[in-house]
């Protein structure tokens, strides 16, 4: 398999992956946070910018393209996974990223947002989901909480919205992760674990849209209720959370549930463990769903699980397999073959 090439430790600094362009989002825009730890991941995974793409839609998060500097593709509304795919399949040594929204992504490109995952091709997805369409004016989208007033529902709308996790999970997701973009350091952690990832990473960034959206995730990254209303989950370690770091998750039966460690007998060993790399997806499927007030929000990386060869590598290895069978290595040599030309 075709590897994104890294060489002996570069010199890149957060400045080389930064444009000449001004950024255009709204000021307090969380945008500007996942801008920033996106730059310093660029770094700490040591690629060479030359061999870095962003491709992107549209929408507020797919300005992204120009304000990297670093190779990029503005496309089509929902169509940056299309484009992203054929940008890897053709040159697979690029280290590709798809920058798209929760309109952007589970409206219009939902179609190529599940064949992508399903596909299982070696690029990191970045989705910005502030559950509002923001470059349009605050109409609802795909993950809108369900009876929200917004531009295009002023009654509430009547949709049940969709959850990221649940559709990667249905797509047979291998790499699946969400953070706040209120926490830099942990949102750069989690980068760095889709970059090593070998098939399709999904991130999803819970993100804060401060003019048609504003404090939408609040409940889990207010400073008073974060500690009891996120777990953040780490591979190896016990599910625990909770300001006292007393609280964890078991499994009863087939669901998940709450305890209070030192509780009806409950003790640190009776918490579930995170297996990251588990083939099987059950746990990381009902992880992705938690939501309040029952469970907290699950935030760190779900599920991380290289089960399957990536299409791009299998897709590279029939087409060395086709230039051996036919003794030609471009399309340039067969048309030159003496048995075609015509005169």
């Amino acid at each position: 398999m075709t590897e994104v090439i890294k060489v002996d430790q570069l010199q890149n600094t957060k400045a080389d992956f930064k444009s000449d362009q001004v950024v255009k989002w709204c000021a307090g825009c969380g945008d500007f946070a996942i801008l920033s730890a996106i730059q310093s991941t660029l770094v700490e995974s040591n690629v060479r910018k030359e061999d870095v793409v962003f491709v992107s839609g549209i929408g507020c998060s797919s300005r992204f393209p120009y304000y990297m500097n670093t190779y990029g593709f503005h496309g089509l509304h929902g169509r940056g996974a299309a484009i992203a795919s054929g940008i890897k399949v053709a040159n697979p040594k690029l280290d590709v990223w798809h920058i798209t929204g929760d309109g952007d992504s589970m409206a219009i490109g939902g179609n190529h947002f599940i064949h992508l995952i399903r596909r299982n091709i070696d690029m990191n997805v970045i989705l910005f989901n502030n559950k509002i369409y923001g470059l349009t004016k605050g109409q609802y989208s795909p993950t809108t909480p369900r009876g929200s007033i917004t531009k295009s529902s002023p009654d509430g709308t009547i949709e049940n919205p969709f959850k990221p996790g649940e559709l990667t999970m249905g797509a047979q997701g291998s790499f699946f992760a969400r953070v706040v973009d209120t926490e830099p350091k942990r949102m750069k952690e989690v980068f760095l674990e889709a970059t090593k990832h070998r098939g399709t990473s999904v991130v999803e960034v819970l993100q804060n849209c401060v003019i048609f959206n504003n404090r939408i995730h609040s409940e889990i990254t207010g400073k008073d209720v974060r500690d009891d209303h996120q777990i953040h989950l780490e591979h190896g370690k016990p599910m625990v959370f909770g300001k006292e770091k007393n609280k964890g998750l078991v499994l009863k039966g087939s669901r998940l549930e709450v305890v209070t460690i030192g509780k009806n007998g409950i003790t640190e060993k009776d918490i579930l463990v995170h297996d990251v790399h588990n083939p099987d997806d059950t746990t990381h499927y009902m992880l992705v769903r938690m939501t309040l007030p029952e469970y907290p929000v699950a935030t760190g990386v779900i599920r991380a699980c290289e089960c399957s060869n990536t299409y791009d590598a299998e897709l590279e290895f029939q087409v060395e397999r086709a230039k051996k069978k036919v003794g030609m290595n471009s399309l340039q040599e067969l048309l030159e073959e003496k048995s075609f030309i015509v005169d």
